[in-house]
């Protein structure tokens, strides 16, 4: 039987350079998905809470105080605690110092970038990761390309457009289940993209949970994905 993760570490202090002027006063995380009345933040901590956690630790950094204070005023879903860093650490870095104030440090964690917005279950995907026995374990998304595809036949003969086709190519979606012994193999300083996790896919250690279909996931990098999400969240019914 599995013992699902009750704890989890929410990376959320980007500068959102790309969502300004939204990012303006506030940071990424605390942009509302129009139409909701809710910041990304607390779809977030409410998505966590119905998949079993109940501890979160959220790495705060550009504009921390706007966080925090929504944090004290709001009704929240589970028990959260927050870190700044007081010098720049990395991505790698700021993951395990926020990891490091986790309450149960010999227990499996879950972790999310502070900028993405999906429902699927996390049951399931600390289970794939339990089942292969993984140190981490990186949620796989298949994103929609931008752009129009075009198709053409072996002679040149284009035979169809296809308006935002998905990629061929899954990515990184942002979302993880880390095992207890994850936490000392990250830097105290530096990207763990680039040393940790390379380290473990070449030790067979990192294994990869394509997300399931149907499933909703969305990166708000954009005013353009603010606008597509409020439009896809209404679309279901969500």
């Amino acid at each position: 039987m599995h013992t699902y993760p009750t704890q989890a570490v929410i990376l959320a202090g980007g500068q959102g350079s790309r969502l300004r002027p939204y990012t303006d006063d506030r940071p990424k995380p605390m942009v509302e998905i129009p139409g909701t009345g809710t910041p990304i933040i607390g779809h977030q901590l409410s998505w966590l809470a119905a998949e079993g956690v109940t501890d979160a630790v959220i790495s705060c950094g550009h504009l921390a105080e706007v966080l925090q204070e929504w944090l004290e005023e709001a009704v929240l879903p589970l028990r959260v605690t927050t870190v700044v860093e007081t010098e720049p650490l990395g991505r790698g870095g700021g993951l395990r110092y926020a990891a490091e104030r986790l309450p149960d440090a010999d227990q499996p964690w879950y972790a999310t970038n502070g900028d993405i917005w999906t429902r699927f279950s996390l049951r399931e995907m600390a289970a794939f990761h339990a089942e292969r026995d993984a140190t981490a374990t990186l949620a796989l998304a298949r994103p929609r390309i931008p752009w129009g595809a075009v198709e053409t036949d072996a002679f040149g003969h284009i035979t169809d457009f296809i308006e935002s086709p998905p990629s061929p190519y899954l990515i990184n979606a942002g979302v993880y289940v880390f095992s207890s012994a994850f936490t000392t193999l990250l830097p105290d300083r530096g990207d763990h993209e680039r040393t940790t996790f390379p380290r473990l896919a070449r030790e067979r250690r990192l294994a990869g949970y394509p997300l399931p279909n149907g499933a909703y996931w969305r990166a708000i990098d954009t005013a353009k994905d603010l606008t597509e999400a409020a439009r896809e969240l209404g679309s279901r019914g969500a």
